[in-house]
């Protein structure tokens, strides 16, 4: 009685699966199919029981009632093929094999079947090779369909990854077999499987016998692949994609070397620039897997074919594969040296390649010259032993040319040869122990490039000096005598050759050199920059530079010095020159202009940017230059502040450009070059500004306990020092802790809302929102920001207040420091900016704090600063404010609108291009509106944002063209150049719309563009040249 039930459960689920088999079979019910996989799976019933209850089908003297009947167990199959068990697999198998011998009509399901059984990992040992036999025997695979023989050779494909030693054991009837089947295959998605069966039969180690030529045969015919997708290919297959694949086999193996290499040879000789490419590319895969003794027997055809298009081609790419080509074959020779043949192979190989190049370095009118360089040089950078041969054939050469040519243009030309074999290639780099390549030509080379740097000619001096580096940069060329010498000439072009592109090359030059050699620079070229810095002007002597040269030396001196400092014993000898600069422009009224000490700092600036980070060199900051630029300024702020003399001018280093500029110097520091002194830095700077500390300042020229933040009537030449104190304690990193920083915040604070001096007020704003930004997060820091909001508020709102615009810049900035670190009061900040759009007074200052925002601040919060800092707030921000800015919009009366329109052109300006996209359907009307707004900031700045969208237009764009090409055109005759000149480049960009959008509109926009043709500046004319050129070709065919 207890079997009843289950022999009723079975019973009832052979009724459901017979229901099943009927319906899909007879009753032509696909979804059927899916349905009994499903009953499998769950196992309602099995595999085998799916088989018996097909027995009819599957025995039906009808062919399509037997292919239906093997469809649906192929389908099933699909999805359980992992569930099974080695004995079902056995037994499918052997069912599958023996459906082969059957009606073609039942082919393609069969396919699909041992497809499935392929992927299973349970496929019993033997069963491989027998599926295998059974395909090639009983299979014509080129007469299938498409898919079929897709389904053929993924078949062989799972067999290869699933059971490799057992189709490696038999041996070349597998290479047979396969070459038999893609015989005459021309599919692309077919194609790129064949490939990989191949690639795996050469990469993989399976025996080829006798048919490595059919197998090459096989897959050659498609080489060079020619082929261009259909422009609606839903398969995504590239012609590149075929390329490799193919390449990949025929660069597989050396055994079909005696075949692929004249087929390259001869593919090479054809006029299609494609196929010489690809034979070029395949021949440098080749070279990698290759020996000597494949490539041997056609060395002298492969170079002749190399030969002649590095001399004839007419493009670059070509060229390029050539050489690269070229490399390879030298590298491969130079990397098979272990017998006396292959070195000879090597040698012979070089021989052929002087031979023909060799001779045209020495012809009189040069026409050659450079192909024959670049062949030369591309196999000397092959390998040490390749460089050393040409190297020692061709550098006698040169030299010689070098000295029988009199001509500035000749001598550069074979400079920049020689400089070719000078700079070192990865390859050629000689071996620990191997002595340079050029160690015989250290004095020749030398005394040519001293005598080149002597010439007249500025473009022959700056290849020279190029070469000089190169040169110097290798190590043991150069002895110490020549270094010292190479730093003299380089002295001499910087401070005496009036040609900018001569200097710029020797300062690069002396850069890259003194990281090497410092000691000699510091001895030979700091001293005569120095004294030239310093020099007194001798006036009437005969010959002497004019003042206007004067000043270009000065400021190519100061630039040198930092050039220069990168080793910590160059940069304590440049940096005191430039502290001493400042002083000196401080201390000795017109010794320095103003923009000479601005440059003086910028080159402080970039030491501190490109100084080894060393402790040295932080120990040196902190303790030297920081205290010594911290002393110029107080002490001549102090000086033109108390009872100074009106009618001496006030010192440089009171000047906001100077101070500006040494903002960064100070930041840099303190935030780069890191040592145990940054905190100490941190509080010395805190305790000068609070207490008036100056005891730690060099000179002692400064009274004791000045008031430098507090606000006085006269004060603003000390109150603007606040920036460097921003500089120091802005910059430091997170984890040190500023002292006294209520107290800081506090003076910052009433300095912020309160001095009348721009620069201080917005410099205490900047200082106290990059302390803010690093404050950590907590009731602390949520009472001290609402405290301040509730003071900035009350000065705002109260209409007659003389302090609105400073408690602005406080709010502005705050907001910033809050907004980047994405903390929650930061939204309450940025409503109250908005509602200040609507405000007459602060409207326009509101629109465009939008854009200080949005955009990276140089000199505080920012990553160089180590501000917190969260990625993507732009995006937030924007998303949160853009639909407020578009509602206050909206509701702003007339007058007030083109603060909302500024804003929102602001932000969009600032989003990624992919973000400008999503949103621009939403805010294009409110785009056009700002292209009406009569300030031509807000006109500037749209047209800035849509330009890139123009050049690949969204579809949004296309609904309001009509309406976009009217404003534009207006734009064309706007008072300001620069709103002309952007106008132009949109119309210039609408071309690219489809032409059956833009083409109604073109006469109308000719006439138009009629009158920027003629306009008075030469940079508006330009680009309607150019609009006006694509606007006429709209609409010609081949455009």
């Amino acid at each position: 009685g207890q079997f009843e039930p289950r022999l009723r459960t079975m019973a009832a689920s052979g009724a459901v699966l017979m229901g099943l088999v009927e319906e899909f079979v007879t009753g032509q019910q696909d979804s059927k199919a899916a349905d009994t996989a499903t009953g499998v799976k769950t196992g309602l019933f099995s595999i085998l029981e799916l088989v018996e209850a097909l027995g009819l089908c599957l025995t039906s003297s009808e062919p399509r009632t037997r292919s239906r009947g093997v469809q649906l167990l192929s389908h099933v199959l699909q999805e359980c093929f992992s569930s099974l068990s080695e004995k079902e697999v056995e037994v499918l198998t052997a069912f599958y094999e023996n459906r082969l011998k059957d009606h073609y009509v039942i082919t393609p399901n069969v396919l699909q079947g041992i497809k499935a059984l392929t992927q299973c990992s349970r496929l019993p040992p033997g069963l491989a090779v027998s599926i295998l036999k059974s395909l090639f025997q009983d299979i014509h695979v080129q007469s299938l369909m498409q898919m079929e023989r897709s389904c053929v050779y993924n078949i062989l494909l799972n067999l290869m990854e699933l059971r490799e030693e057992e189709l490696k054991g038999l041996g070349a009837d597998f290479v047979f077999g396969f070459v038999q089947a893609i015989d005459g295959e021309k599919d692309p998605r077919n194609l790129l499987l064949a490939f990989q069966i191949a690639q795996n039969i050469v990469w993989r180690g399976y025996e080829l016998g006798n048919f490595t030529e059919e197998l090459f045969e096989v897959t050659s015919c498609y080489f060079p692949i020619d082929f261009t997708p259909p422009s609606n290919d839903p398969h995504g297959i590239t012609q590149e994609e075929l390329i490799l694949g193919l390449r990949a086999v025929l660069s597989g193996t050396p055994r079909f070397a005696e075949f692929l290499l004249p087929l390259l040879i001869e593919k090479l000789d054809s006029d299609v620039q494609g196929a010489k490419l690809d034979s070029l590319q395949t021949l440098t895969a080749c070279a990698s897997v290759y020996g000597h003794k494949e490539l041997k027997e056609f060395l002298p055809g492969l170079w002749a074919s190399l030969r002649r298009e590095v001399f004839q081609t007419a493009s670059e790419k070509v060229e390029a594969a050539g050489l690269a080509a070229l490399r390879s074959l030298t590298a491969c020779l130079s990397r098979s040296i272990l017998d006396s043949d292959s070195e000879d192979s090597l040698h012979s190989f070089l021989n052929l390649i002087l031979k023909d190049c060799q001779h045209h370095l020495c012809e009189p009118d040069m026409k050659l010259v450079w192909p024959s360089a670049k062949l030369l040089q591309a196999a000397a950078s092959a390998s040490y032993r390749a460089s050393y041969t040409i190297t020692a054939a061709v550098l006698p050469l040169l030299l010689e040319q070098y000295n029988s040519h009199t001509q500035s243009a000749q001598r550069r030309t074979l400079l920049e040869v020689l400089h070719g074999f000078i700079q070192p290639a990865q390859g050629s780099l000689s071996e620990e122990g191997d002595e340079s390549v050029l160690s015989g030509f250290q004095e020749p080379l030398c005394v040519l490039l001293f005598s080149a740097l002597t010439e007249p000619s500025p473009a022959l001096q700056a290849t020279a000096t190029r070469t000089l580096t190169a040169l110097g940069l290798q190590p043991g060329l150069l002895s110490e005598s020549n270094i010292e010498l190479a730093a003299d000439h380089l002295t001499r072009l910087i401070l005496r050759e009036e040609e900018p592109q001569t200097c710029s090359a020797a300062m690069e030059s002396a850069g890259s050199l003194a990281s090497l050699h410092p000691a000699a620079f510091a001895s030979k070229m700091v001293p005569q920059l120095k004294e030239e810095i310093f020099k007194e002007p001798s006036e009437g002597s005969e010959g002497a530079p004019s003042v206007e040269f004067r000043q270009v030396v000065r400021q190519r001196c100061v630039q040198a010095l930092a050039a220069v400092s990168s080793q910590p014993i160059l940069v304590q000898e440049t940096a005191p020159t430039l502290l001493q600069v400042l002083s000196c422009a401080h201390t000795v009224s017109g010794s320095f202009s103003l923009e000479e000490v601005v440059s003086a700092c910028r080159s402080l600036q970039q030491i501190t940017e490109q100084a080894w980070e060393t402790e040295e060199t932080g120990r040196f900051f902190h303790q030297t230059v920081i205290p010594r630029l911290l002393g110029l300024a107080v002490e001549a702020a102090l000086q033109d502040s108390v009872g100074g003399d009106p009618s001496v001018p006030r010192s440089p280093l009171t000047e906001q450009k100077v101070l500006s500029a040494m903002v960064p110097v100070v930041s840099t520091a303190c935030g780069r070059l890191l040592s145990e002194l940054t905190s100490h830095t941190a509080s010395l700077a805190v305790s000068l500004f609070l207490e008036g500390d100056v005891s730690f300042l060099p000179g002692n020229n400064v009274p004791q306990h000045v008031q430098l933040l507090k606000k006085q009537s006269d004060g603003w030449l000390q109150s603007q020092l606040v920036c460097l104190l921003m500089a120091c304690v802005c910059s430091m990193p997170r984890n040190v802790s500023i002292p006294q920083i209520d107290r800081l915040l506090s003076e910052l604070e009433e300095l912020s809302c309160m001095s009348t001096h721009s620069f201080s007020y917005t410099s205490a704003a900047k200082c106290f929102a990059g302390l803010v930004n690093k404050q950590p997060g907590g009731e602390e820091l949520d009472s001290l920001v609402q405290r301040t909001v509730k003071r900035i508020d009350s000065e705002l709102d109260c209409v007659s207040s003389l302090f609105r615009v400073q408690n602005f810049t406080l709010l502005l900035w705050v907001a910033k420091a809050l907004l980047l670190r994405y903390h929650p009061l930061s939204t309450a900040l940025t409503d109250k900016l908005l509602s200040l759009l609507a405000d007459s007074e602060l409207g326009p200052l509101a629109a465009d704090g939008f854009s200080l925002l949005m955009s990276d601040s140089t000199d505080v919060l920012n990553r160089a600063c180590h501000a917190q800092l969260r990625l993507m707030y732009r995006q937030r921000f924007f998303t949160e404010n853009a639909p407020k800015i578009v509602q206050g919009f909206n509701s702003a009366p007339k007058e007030m609108k083109s603060s909302y329109l500024k804003a929102l052109s602001h932000m969009l300006n600032s989003l990624p291009r992919q973000v400008q996209l999503s949103e621009l359907p939403a805010l294009l009307p409110l785009l056009l509106e700002a292209l009406s707004c009569p300030d031509q900031r807000v006109q500037l700045s749209t047209l800035s944002c849509l330009h890139p969208l123009l050049l690949e237009p969204p579809p949004a764009l296309t609904l309001q063209l009509n309406a976009l090409l009217s404003r534009l055109l207006a734009l064309t005759t706007s008072p300001s150049m620069n709103v002309r000149i952007h106008s132009l480049r949109c119309l210039h960009a609408l071309t690219r719309f489809e032409d059956h959008l833009v083409l109604p509109f073109r006469s109308r926009v000719l006439r138009a563009l009629a009158g920027p043709l003629d306009d008075k500046k030469r940079l508006v004319r330009r680009e309607a040249v150019m609009a006006r050129g694509e606007w006429f070709l709209l609409g010609s065919p081949g455009r």
